[in-house]
């Protein structure tokens, strides 16, 4: 199975416009267009029920001690922890497309609806939902898609990979407001195929520097 895009190429940066955030042009950052990414697959199994999406950013610091301080950087060696931007579940294996801001335009507050979402498909909360948790104007239960945004001071530019399984189920067997790690545990079994498709993104004015 492969899986492709038109946002940009595999492995490379991604577009500001697929982050929840970006630079605001004076030194600091914002929230951005937050538009979900075009994906395609095709050679999918014959014996495909229906397709699963997760996104994920494998380098997300452990610890928050020196997240978004502007006297110092996050560490590289940190150990690192996995941060769901996306879990889409019960994903009809035709058509054999998802449309570039189908699925999020812009970053809402408080969270995006699920999780019934287009075509029959379910949307598992991402993990804003426990980073605004404490926060009274932000918290709320994040369905969706919401992109890339990094500490802006980590010292490591950050990966994210979106990986489609194609599996032998209609429905996934998760149920209410589930997570990543839930629906990670439920494939095991049932996965026929996967394909994954990544890129990279910071916010570390350094390492912007360095891009350029």
């Amino acid at each position: 199975m492969k899986l492709v895009s038109d946002s940009w190429t595999n492995g490379d940066r991604i577009p500001a416009r697929y982050a929840a955030g970006r630079p605001d042009g004076r030194g600091g950052v914002t929230f951005g267009d937050n538009l979900n990414p075009h994906l395609a697959w095709s050679e999918a199994p014959a014996g495909a029920l229906s397709m699963v999406l997760i996104c994920h950013d494998f380098d997300v610091p452990s610890r928050g001690d020196d997240v978004n301080q502007p006297d110092r950087e996050v560490p590289a060696d940190l150990p690192r922890v996995d941060f769901f931007h996306w879990v889409l579940i019960d994903l009809p294996p035709q058509p054999t497309v998802i449309a570039e801001g189908q699925f999020s335009r812009g970053f809402t507050a408080r969270g995006k609806p699920g999780p019934q979402s287009l075509h029959g498909a379910r949307h598992g909360l991402n993990d804003y939902t426990g980073w605004f948790a404490g926060d009274a104007e932000m918290a709320g239960s994040y369905f969706g898609y919401d992109g890339p945004f990094p500490p802006f001071n980590d010292s490591l530019v950050h990966h994210y990979a979106f990986t489609l399984y194609a599996l032998d189920l209609p429905r996934l067997p998760v149920e209410g407001n589930f997570s990543g790690e839930q629906v990670r545990r439920a494939l095991v079994g049932h996965a026929l195929a996967e394909a994954t498709f990544s890129g990279t993104y910071t916010l570390n004015p350094r390492l912007l520097a360095a891009q350029l």
